[in-house]
């Protein structure tokens, strides 16, 4: 175990500085929107009202009032929401492949630990998790905040106000802020799956090479298909025959299948086959 946190700690030091700049992006880009788009809507308003010689509540019926939404909607937050994302997708591949670049490979020194060879698997994909629920964290700090920004700088008058949970409900951020344990398990499970299906799938091509993208990409359909299943049964054969919390758990049951089934091909191939 102290092995394995080691590992987990060498490779969150690894990113780590890099993931500080996506939390300033994510502050500064989500704060500025926040204030350039509630300034914008307040002086638009005023704007209106000097030349249609309106009253507040009379621009608020015709124009409609502003909540949080119309900025968390903005490429303000969805841009950083979608950088954040891109960038984990892309140090998914690179936490793996970095290892075996340039002339000194440190493959050889990281496979040469006296250490289990699958503590390297696991601490790449906790350090992984690690990251993506950091990032989750800060939103959930950050919203309050942006919230109350938000008030301040648009008078009650033109605003309808929404709690944090309120502003959660977005078709997005009900994805990353699941609202009851089982969608946790299965939202954050199924993408931790997701996770792991691709280290599998690169030790398959570090194990065999051009033959292991073919193996890889097969074990890839096959392991989607698995989880897919219950779904696709619902969908097709048995015509809509479990009831949606039995569907979930049957989800829930695929994806661990799934998840146990990468990391036993992923232990047999670095074990005995990835070569460095």
């Amino acid at each position: 175990m102290k092995r394995y946190l080691k590992l987990v700690n060498f490779e969150f030091n690894r990113f780590f500085k890099l993931y500080l700049v996506l939390i300033g992006i994510t502050f500064v880009a989500q704060m500025s929107g926040v204030i350039v788009e509630s300034k914008s809507y307040h002086n638009q308003a005023n704007e209106i009202m000097q030349e249609d010689l309106l009253t507040q509540s009379e621009y608020v019926q015709q124009y409609g009032p502003m909540s949080f939404l119309n900025i968390s909607e903005s490429i303000w937050f969805l841009g950083t929401i979608a950088l954040c994302a891109v960038t984990l997708i892309i140090y998914v591949f690179f936490i793996w492949y970095r290892d075996w670049v340039g002339k000194n490979n440190f493959s050889y020194r990281l496979f040469m630990l006296p250490s289990v060879r699958l503590n390297i698997y696991l601490a790449k994909a906790t350090t992984i998790l690690l990251f993506v629920l950091g990032l989750i964290a800060l939103q959930l700090l950050l919203l309050p905040f942006e919230n109350q920004v938000f008030k301040w700088i648009v008078p009650e008058v033109f605003r309808t106000d929404l709690s944090v949970l309120e502003i959660t409900n977005l078709y997005y951020l009900n994805l990353l802020i699941p609202k009851n344990i089982l969608e946790f398990i299965l939202f954050y499970g199924a993408g931790m799956t997701a996770v792991m299906i691709v280290f599998t799938a690169i030790l398959f091509e570090r194990s065999y090479r051009l033959k292991g993208i073919f193996y890889g990409i097969v074990y890839c359909g096959v392991s989607i298909l698995i989880f897919l299943a219950p779904l696709l049964l619902q969908a097709s054969l048995l015509e809509n025959y479990f009831y949606p919390m039995e569907l979930l758990f049957l989800e829930i049951a695929a994806c661990v299948l799934v998840l146990a089934g990468a990391i036993w091909i992923g232990n047999m191939l670095i074990k005995n086959k990835v070569r460095v």
